[in-house]
């Protein structure tokens, strides 16, 4: 039987991550091929949400016990949070999760019905203080960079934007090469510490129900699953062995807007309160990439790949044709690599160079040519191509995103 992937083994076998005691349980620091792979989803999803219309913000890691306890995450949540640090007459924590922060932001300007909706995202730090023993590689960390985002839009607009949030997820989704488990409508369960407001809890499972129901997505539904303030359509993913976990939500919300007085200015001149749409569409940083680096088994997408191209000369007559090769290459912004003579046989080092989504021989007959041995990731050769030509097909699949590695001319 074949052992699943598990990217806590690649993850140190690809010099992508590690962790160190004097760090921490829970504490992995990024290696420099893992921190190009975070880097590059990260600018990803920025870039995914700026054609969306969000606009992106940075907030502080650490709030006041207080907005913690106008969150309600201080009575509902407070045994998954760090302890209070003293400070002077203060109390200050490590937040749990960005919403307060967004809805501060929101509140500290007024707004009239035609700024809405207001699309707010941010790739923030937050902190949950989980026991040792269920923490592991990338999965279940103790501090998360979240790709979060808070829509805050009139009643009319939430179904249609919480839809739009999902599209959003599918398509990123498509690109990076994930396939959902399931969807899931995360509903309250028995003895959980939620929101005491039926009618709440009525309305905003009655839009999500809606919004399902409307993108024509199969789902079900769970009890006991539900954040403290309000349902929530999860997105599930399964590793290689099977075992699931969220990795997307969209959830509509009115208990936040309620606790933190927001409001906008209606066309009749009144105030009005907004609906908060909370929505993620990698979940966090650390959880994707070990989907990913589990998924892929290591052959991340072209465009997502640490080393996009590497470049092998036949001898050291053709190493400064292959280091010329990798200086067009990353003029152009792509990652190259040369893997010279010195390395090992040219079989040797095409097999370090595996999991790269392109090769470059250059032999003798290449270099008086000017052209370069192609191979595939996937196996395939085409036929010996100019150098301009190999770097224009690379960055047009790069650029164009997605899981194929090839497109015909």
């Amino acid at each position: 039987m074949t052992t699943p992937p598990d990217h806590r083994r690649l993850g140190r076998e690809l010099d992508l991550f590690d962790t160190d005691p004097l760090m921490g349980a829970g504490l992995p620091y990024w290696l420099p091929d893992g921190a190009i792979v975070r880097h590059t989803l990260e600018e990803y999803v920025r870039e995914a949400e700026r054609r969306a219309g969000y606009r992106h913000v940075y907030s502080p890691v650490l709030g006041k016990r207080e907005l913690y306890e106008i969150s309600g995450h201080w009575d509902h949540y407070s045994e998954d949070m760090f302890p209070p640090m003293e400070l002077g007459a203060e109390q200050v924590l490590l937040r749990p999760s960005l919403c307060p922060h967004h809805a501060l932001i929101y509140r500290a300007r007024s707004h009239s019905y035609r700024e809405l909706p207001l699309r707010m995202a941010e790739l923030g730090g937050m902190y949950r203080s989980e026991l040792s023993g269920v923490l592991g590689g990338l999965t279940r960390v103790r501090a998360i960079t979240l790709n979060d985002a808070h829509i805050f839009c009139t009643l009319e607009q939430a179904v249609e934007e919480a839809r739009s949030a999902l599209e959003l997820i599918g398509r990123a989704y498509a690109d990076l090469g994930i396939r959902p488990a399931r969807y899931r409508l995360s509903l309250p369960g028995e003895g959980g510490k939620y929101v005491a407001d039926p009618e709440l809890w009525r309305r905003a499972t009655a839009l999500l129900r809606e919004v399902l129901d409307g993108s024509g997505i199969r789902y079900e539904a769970a009890e006991g699953e539900a954040a403290f303030y309000g349902p929530k359509i999860d997105v599930q993913i399964a590793d290689p062995a099977g075992r699931e976990a969220t990795l997307s939500t969209v959830q509509i919300d009115f208990h936040q807007p309620e606790r933190f007085d927001l409001h906008y200015i209606g066309p009749d001149g009144a105030k009005h309160r907004p609906v908060m749409v909370h929505r993620s569409v990698i979940g966090s940083v650390e959880r994707a990439v070990a989907h990913l680096v589990e998924s892929h088994g290591g052959a991340f997408p072209p465009w997502l790949a640490p080393v996009q191209l590497a470049i092998l000369p036949v001898a050291d007559e053709q190493a400064e044709h292959a280091h010329d090769l990798a200086r067009r290459a990353r003029d152009l912004g792509l990652r190259a690599e040369v893997a010279d003579p010195a390395e090992g046989t040219l079989a040797a080092r095409i097999r370090a160079a595996r999991l790269v989504p392109y090769q470059a021989v250059i032999g003798a007959r290449e270099a008086a040519a000017g052209l370069v041995a192609v191979r595939l990731r996937d196996g395939h050769r085409p036929d010996p191509l100019p150098a301009a030509e190999l770097l224009r097909r690379v960055g047009d699949r790069v650029a164009a995103r997605g899981t194929g590695l090839w497109d015909q001319p």
